[in-house]
């Protein structure tokens, strides 16, 4: 349990990854915002649950307005939102970039800026964004250059943002996942997606968890891409 009760601020919260990471700082003691496209309405008072397209403008401004109008401030916020589709280069259409640019970018864009001036004011705050690992170890089976595109710009945002805010006490890290049981891979598929690993299985989604809150619980830690991959990222 947290000694200090933080106000989260978890996109892509309502299934997966982060729904899960909503549980966890509850679990924690700590007061989330949480926001998706399908999220609902919750019982829980220290939950504030606002449904919203990320890659909006809009819906980062209510995220972060009615957060601190409910809570206060914002302390941490996790990019958890994303898109990722694994296609050839040439069959991505401009349906298929408008929304990874618009989810992977903008939404990390317009929502990180927002919380970052809010943290401002108390000289204190984390952003801790969810990447990919297959940044680092392109695979020729997952074709994915616009997960690259996108998620390897928030890589690169990371850093920048860690030594632009050093001296003010706001930290910026990032976790590169391997390929991790959700709902979001079948099954089915498990077996094969494990393979992809040098340890031979997928991840779990609380690794992931576990991940960002070593991360949100280490003060001295920032700029790093903490990367939850099963060894991928180290070679084959």
């Amino acid at each position: 349990m947290s000694t200090t009760q933080k106000v989260v601020v978890v996109t892509g919260a309502s299934q997966g990854i982060g729904a899960e990471l909503v549980k966890a700082f509850r679990q924690r003691g700590d007061r989330v915002v949480a926001t998706a496209r399908s999220i609902k309405p919750t019982d829980d008072s220290n939950i504030l649950a606002i449904a919203g397209d990320i890659a909006d403008p809009a819906t980062a401004r209510r995220v972060i307005a009615e957060g601190v109008a409910r809570f206060g401030r914002i302390d941490t916020l996790v990019n958890n939102a994303g898109i990722f589709i694994a296609k050839p280069f040439t069959n991505y259409t401009a349906e298929d970039y408008a929304a990874i640019t618009g989810v992977n970018l903008a939404g990390f864009f317009n929502i990180t800026q927002l919380a970052v001036a809010e943290m401002e004011k108390h000289s204190s705050g984390h952003v801790v964004s969810i990447s990919t690992s297959l940044i680092d170890h392109a695979n020729s089976n997952v074709p994915s250059v616009l997960a690259s595109l996108t998620k390897g710009g928030l890589n690169a945002a990371t850093k920048s943002l860690a030594i632009e805010y050093a001296k003010r006490g706001i930290r910026a890290n990032a976790v590169a996942p391997g390929i991790i049981k959700s709902p979001m891979h079948p099954t089915e598929t498990h077996e094969a997606l494990g393979a992809l690993h040098p340890v031979g299985h997928m991840g779990e989604m609380s690794d992931i968890v576990n991940a960002v809150l070593f991360l949100d619980s280490a003060p001295f830690v920032t700029g790093e891409i903490l990367h939850v991959d099963g060894g991928q990222s180290a070679g084959h």
